[in-house]
């Protein structure tokens, strides 16, 4: 009884995260103070590669180029999570604009490490 209730308190957080509309509410009903867009960890390289060429079409990519800051790890996914949060920031933190053909992930936890920080507007 009480795994199913933790499930179903997971579930609940998971769709609120999901299909709200801007303004990310966590379960409690508690507005998340900040959050962020980072790719699944389970993309293959296609997908990854798919959003970085969308993202670096709309937007300056130039944080992950060779010499950024965030350049290093030379991982496509550490450099498709910086930029699909960068897309995510720049338009408003809206739930949609993380979803990249469902490969993006909303998290509450800054994803930022050593040099390279993830922005947050």
């Amino acid at each position: 009884m009480a795994k199913t209730l933790m499930s179903l308190s997971m579930l609940s957080f998971v769709l609120l995260l999901c299909f709200s509309s801007g303004t990310t509410r966590l379960a409690n009903g508690q507005v998340a103070q900040k959050t962020w867009c980072v790719a699944k960890p389970s993309l293959d390289d296609t997908a990854l590669q798919n959003n970085l060429n969308y993202v670096c079409s709309e937007i300056d990519c130039s944080v992950f180029r060779m010499g950024g800051s965030c350049y290093s790890p030379d991982f496509k996914i550490s450099h498709a999570s910086i930029a699909m949060n960068l897309y995510y920031q720049t338009n408003k933190r809206h739930t949609w604009n993380c979803h990249f053909n469902n490969s993006g992930l909303i998290v509450l936890t800054d994803p930022s490490y050593d040099n390279c920080n993830y922005p947050y507007f």
